[in-house]
């Protein structure tokens, strides 16, 4: 396979919506081909200002490394520097994120996105050490992504202020949800404007760019691109009346699309069953999780259908 130029300039700060890629499987060790360049044409068609594969949404900690590796190939190769592209390295094993680093590089990415390690508890200051380290040995700039629910760790501020002073070391995503920590931030770090604080948690999309936030990492962007890129922009010029209908239809959508199902796996169930809907992708989850049945799909459906997304049968 050819190997992408890192051509896509990463811009500092990096704004906008960058979303996060859901990985299009076939089964637990075969990437859905098609309907990957299928996904990633139709994220890119909604006037995005970035990609980010391998991370949360993108069930990165179920993939084998080949498929990590492939998907890296596959996704930098397609987008060819249309807009940068950022890879995810989280990992329990230090060489196996400077190793997922490396691929990155040699695809042509533009940067690499870490969550703190998620299995061992670490104090701030080691924290602050495995980053100093790791960046001795990264290729391609940091993006830090705090992500507490599911790594049980957090990049508190202080730590977050003192990494932002390391070379290379670009920006953050918070998927938190903790507004006050996002704010904590943007005090800490308002004399390093080249440092990108985006979100990940959608519904906080509009507030957080009205008050000086650079963007979002939103997962609904994967099937519905242009109403996160419309809304960025409307935060961006302070339209209010713009921003109050399109914010509606973000948590209309969160409600609705994220919330079918019993357990904390629905968000990436009803993404990917949502793509499925719209004839982009298969919905084929990675282990333990399985795809949504015949009775959630269909209430999947019907929510599409009332939110104008797909037309009614």
């Amino acid at each position: 396979m050819k190997m992408a130029s890192n051509s896509s300039v990463l811009p500092k700060p990096l704004q906008g919506i960058i979303p996060p890629m859901i990985t299009p499987l076939l089964d637990r060790e075969t990437l859905d081909v098609a309907g990957l360049e299928r996904l990633i044409e139709h994220i890119l068609g909604g006037g995005v200002h970035g990609l980010f594969i391998l991370g949360t949404t993108g069930e990165a900690p179920s993939l084998s490394y080949r498929l990590r590796h492939e998907l890296i190939d596959r996704a930098c190769e397609q987008v060819n520097g249309r807009v940068p592209v950022l890879v995810g390295i989280t990992d329990t094993c230090f060489t196996e994120s400077i190793n997922i680093a490396n691929k990155a590089r040699d695809a042509g990415a533009q940067a690499v996105v870490l969550a703190p390690p998620y299995y061992f508890p670490a104090g701030q200051a080691e924290l602050l050490e495995y980053i100093e380290h790791l960046m001795s040995e990264l290729p391609l700039p940091l993006f830090l992504y705090n992500m507490p629910s599911l790594t049980k760790a957090v990049f508190e501020p202080q730590t977050v202020r003192a990494a932002a002073d390391i070379d290379g070391i670009v920006g953050l995503k918070d998927s938190s949800g903790n507004m006050v920590y996002f704010h904590q931030l943007q005090s800490l770090l308002k004399n390093h404007p080249d440092f990108a604080l985006l979100i990940g948690r959608e519904e906080l999309l509009a507030e957080t760019v009205l008050l000086g936030g650079h963007g979002g990492v939103s997962g609904g962007a994967n099937f519905y691109p242009k109403l996160y890129v419309d809304l960025y922009n409307a935060a961006c010029a302070r339209d209010l009346p713009r921003i109050e209908t399109l914010h509606e239809k973000v948590m209309q959508i969160s409600s609705a699309i994220y919330h079918v199902g019993r357990y904390e796996s629905s968000y990436l169930k009803g993404l990917k069953c949502t793509l499925s809907c719209l004839g982009v992708c298969s919905d084929f989850l990675a282990e333990p999780f399985h795809r949504f049945r015949s009775t959630e799909r269909d209430v999947i459906r019907r929510h599409l259908e009332e939110l104008g997304i797909v037309k009614k049968q």
